[in-house]
Formats: C-alpha cells, structure tokens, sequence
C-alpha cells in the first residue's frame, strides 16, 4: 500500500501554497515531475546530500515508494533504467539489492544536457526571485538562524563533496523557510535533476555563491527586497563567470 502522502509528499498533486495560495506547484512546474523522473531526481540528491555514497545498497523498492508516494512497480522500472544507463548496480543474493554505482562520478557527466541544465537553473532562479519578493519583510526574526549557520559551515568547509552538501542544503532550507515543506519538495526535484544534468560547479565557485548566501540573509533581514533579489541573481552569475 503506498502512503499517498509519502515521506516527501505526493509529486503528482498540488503543494498547499503558504500564504493566500500564492505558491501552487501546478502553475510553477508546468507539469509534474513522472513517477521515473523522481526516483532518478531524488536518488541524485540524496548522493549530493552524502546520505547515500557510490557502493551502498538503495532501499528496497516498497520502501521508497512509500517514500516518494509513488507506485512501487514505478520504482522499480525506474531503478531498472537507472541500471542501464550505469547509475546503478542490481545484485542478487542474500547480500543483494540495489547499489549506487561505485563509478557513479564518471557515469553523471555522460548524461550532461547543457540545455535541459540552463533550462532548469532559469526557473530555478525564478523560484528563488519569487520567493524572495513574496516572503521580503515578513520573515521572523531567528527564522534564518539555520541558514546563516550552514553560511558559517560553508565558510570552513574544505572538502569539494561537503561544499557540494552544504550548499545544497542551504537551498533547500531556503525553500522550506521562504515557502514552505511543499516548496522544499518542489526545490528537491529542481535540484535532484540539476545533479544529473549539468556539471558540479567548483569549490572556488561555491566559496563564491555563499558570499551571495550572506548577503541574501542580509537582506531578507532588513527587509530589503530589491537587494536581496539582485544577491539572488548574483548568485547565479557567479556559477557562470
């Protein structure tokens, strides 16, 4: 039986919006993610979370679709294709199951789609612009005590793959603050996808964008919107120099 909310909600129905219903997944997204495209955006992130690493043993298909709200026999399709195209490994046996691949860094960059990877950093940066304008001058104070510690953690992070995580989290965290847990799941599949579609950006490059984290943080805190917008879109030029 698959929980219809699931542990990150149903992907396939609408996202109770914040305030005054101003946040609905169905006119952001277009269209919804499918059931195979979830699975392969989720099992991305949770890599770049460094909550699964290349080599450890997926949870079974039941368990994540409960999970993610879906159907199990879409989960296992999608494991199945997940195995073909590398991303990960079927063993059999009482010691087997379903792996990240141990080659999961070299297998990514094949799958790159520069187009498909602009195309969602754009809406993604529109995501962030409009939460930004909607939530400016109204966020509590000590809501974005989390935020400013993951800013601090960045800051004396050295290691690529824990920038990578740190960051990740910082957008995440984001969402949820600005809109709220269904805005967190939406920023979810956005970034799960951009993890298979488009490069890791550089540690200098991260270092770089959590400069615009700060300031992002600054902002919001006065109040200002225009100027926390204006970090928001630094943030993203700062990927591309």
């Amino acid at each position: 039986m698959v929980n219809a909310a699931g542990k990150f909600g149903p992907y396939n129905q609408p996202v109770p919006a914040p305030v005054g219903g101003a946040w609905d997944t169905r006119v952001l997204a277009g269209r919804g993610p499918t059931g195979t495209e979830l699975v392969r955006s989720r099992i991305a992130l949770r890599v770049r979370l460094r909550s699964v690493t290349p080599g450890d043993r997926l949870p079974d298909a039941g368990v994540l679709a409960e999970e993610l709200g879906i159907s199990e026999i879409t989960v296992r399709r999608a494991l199945e294709a997940m195995c073909q195209d590398g991303l990960l490994d079927r063993r059999r046996g009482r010691a087997g199951g379903t792996f990240v691949a141990a080659d999961w860094d070299a297998v990514v960059p094949v799958l790159h789609d520069a187009d498909e990877a602009a195309s969602l950093d754009s809406f993604h940066l529109l995501l962030e612009c409009g939460l930004v304008a909607h939530s400016s001058g109204e966020v509590p104070e000590g809501r974005l005590d989390g935020l400013r510690a993951l800013v601090v953690e960045l800051d004396q992070a050295d290691d690529p793959a824990r920038l990578l995580e740190l960051e990740t989290r910082f957008h995440l965290d984001l969402a949820e603050t600005l809109g709220g847990a269904g805005i967190r799941e939406f920023a979810a599949d956005l970034l799960g996808r951009q993890c298979l579609l488009g490069p890791a950006p550089d540690p200098a490059v991260v270092r770089a964008r959590n400069r615009c984290h700060a300031d992002l943080l600054d902002e919001l805190t006065r109040g200002a919107t225009d100027p926390a917008i204006r970090a928001v879109k630094t943030h993203r030029h700062a990927g591309l120099n």
